[in-house]
């Protein structure tokens, strides 16, 4: 019997890509390998891969959240200046995450009902949230309380020798797995984001879903402000003018979640967070300056969107629309 042709797909183009990097930079790189830098590795690719499973969940639904970074500096900010009037750190930390889902339920209502475009309804209360964060907090960089137990467990705790960071990014990318794959939900999410006319057609309650798609991006930003917060015991909101939004967008386009909306899911997620953090990590061994870094991934994300538009062309429902 002929043997059946391989099938190369991006993400296994990917994983070959991640493993090469990691092989070279093991080879080269001294300190590579250290137990120090691999641990840094880990820590930094949590927060960027939690980031980048909310931006997957709206990407799959033929959308985009630019608000991500500004939602998480700031719901975390807002939280910390609550606890320094007084109000236990937790429950500053849940007053938070209200207000994040408040600006993840107003984005979606943008998008959903004024039928906004997503990419420009993102970018404009992205700069919003930054503004008003920038006109209330005291200063750019917040300090969290020191003497909150689970906080310093999230920045410096393990289990089995795994960092708690490294824990909760799995927890979420678990938790979202199941969630688009074994519930209702997820499966209207694809069928939103595949063809969202015909989806309405049916009958399919498309607006409340792409709210929730929102305020769920926005809930997840959050998570990993703490995470941030409790690796660095604080948050600098000027990490927003940062390239930090577009790293998300390189990890879930590098992946394989097409623009197009429909496909994809967190195991591209987890794929494309892992050779980012690779690169960005071997980059910045060998010294490479900042500029340069986003040079080279700018160049990388531009490659992922040209190869993604050849892949998943746009049809013709698309075209007209547009797909963010």
């Amino acid at each position: 019997m002929p043997r059946k042709p391989i099938k190369i797909s991006q993400e296994k183009v990917v994983i070959g890509i991640s493993v090469v990097l990691f092989s070279i930079f093991s080879i080269v790189l001294d300190k590579f390998l250290s137990e120090g830098n691999i641990i840094a590795l880990l820590k930094n690719v949590s927060i960027l891969g939690t980031l980048a499973v909310g931006m997957g969940l709206v990407v799959v639904g033929r959308g985009i959240d630019l608000t991500m970074v500004a939602v998480m500096v700031v719901g975390v900010a807002f939280s910390i200046w609550v606890s320094s009037l007084g109000i236990d750190f937790t429950v500053a930390v849940l007053i938070g995450a209200v207000l994040v889902a408040l600006i993840g339920l107003f984005t979606g209502v943008m998008i959903a009902f004024a039928e906004i475009p997503p990419i420009f309804a993102t970018l404009a209360i992205a700069s919003s949230i930054y503004g008003t964060g920038r006109i209330i907090f005291p200063s750019d960089v917040l300090y969290a309380p020191n003497n909150v137990g689970w906080l310093k467990w999230v920045g410096s705790g393990t289990l089995f020798g795994i960092p708690a960071s490294v824990l909760i990014f799995g927890i979420v990318s678990v938790t979202m797995g199941l969630f688009l794959r074994k519930t209702r939900f997820g499966r209207l999410v694809y069928a939103t984001g595949d063809n969202p006319n015909a989806a309405r057609n049916m009958g399919l309650p498309t607006r409340p879903i792409i709210v929730t798609q929102y305020i769920i991006s926005a809930l997840i930003a959050f998570i990993a402000g703490l995470i941030m917060t409790g690796l660095v015991t604080g948050i600098n909101t000027r990490i927003y003018n940062s390239s930090l939004i577009y790293d998300v967008l390189l990890v879930v386009v590098l992946g394989g979640i097409g623009l197009s909306g429909g496909q994809g899911g967190v195991r591209n997620v987890i794929v494309g967070t892992i050779l980012v953090g690779i690169l960005t990590n071997g980059m910045t061994i060998l010294n490479v300056s900042y500029t340069n870094q986003n040079l080279i991934k700018s160049v990388i994300l531009l490659t992922a969107l040209a190869i993604d538009a050849i892949i998943n062309p746009r049809d013709e429902q698309t075209s007209q629309t547009g797909d963010i």
